[in-house]
């Protein structure tokens, strides 16, 4: 039989992109299990380890507290998802919360847009730069126009009363 692979901190810090400091706080906070360690007290990973440290990375970027992380932890990759409707659940409030936070930042990036778009026709700065910024300009996608109700949250411009 095949011995199972098993991979240092190092090792497993270079695949999963998670440092080797923070993956000794999620053992010491209990959000992964104690790493089984070497005779000379090394600590040494499987590959199940770094599935679930990938995990935690991946629930992490969606912004999900590390507290929250814990009930998706338990649950193995290959259980169904239908077994635990609450866990179900919880995923399904987490990405309207995400969704909500998507539609939020893109209204904000429609708004730099516009206001990029408006500073760049300024006629005070120089022609010289007005068409090497056009040009540069005809190969970017065209930004979306902002709403009068987003356009609400921001205050007006010091050209608006001209």
């Amino acid at each position: 039989m095949k011995e199972e692979q098993t991979f240092t901190i190092k090792q497993t810090a270079e695949q999963t992109g998670i440092t080797e400091d923070t993956i000794r706080y999620y053992e010491k906070i209990a959000l992964l299990p104690r790493a089984e360690r070497k005779d000379n007290g090394h600590r040494i990973y499987r590959q199940e380890d770094i599935d679930t440290i990938r995990l935690i990375a991946c629930l992490k970027k969606t912004g999900m507290p590390l507290e929250e992380m814990r009930p998706f932890l338990v649950v193995s990759a290959d259980t169904d998802p239908a077994e635990y409707p609450e866990l179900v659940e919880l995923l399904r409030s987490h990405r309207k919360n995400i969704v909500s936070q998507i539609a939020s930042l893109q209204q904000v990036v429609d708004f730099i847009d516009m206001k990029l778009e408006e500073g760049r026709y300024r006629r005070d700065c120089s022609d010289e730069g007005l068409e090497g910024s056009l040009e540069k300009r005809m190969g970017e996608p065209k930004p979306k126009p902002v709403s009068p109700i987003e356009m609400s949250y921001f205050p007006m411009s010091s050209k608006a009363g001209k």
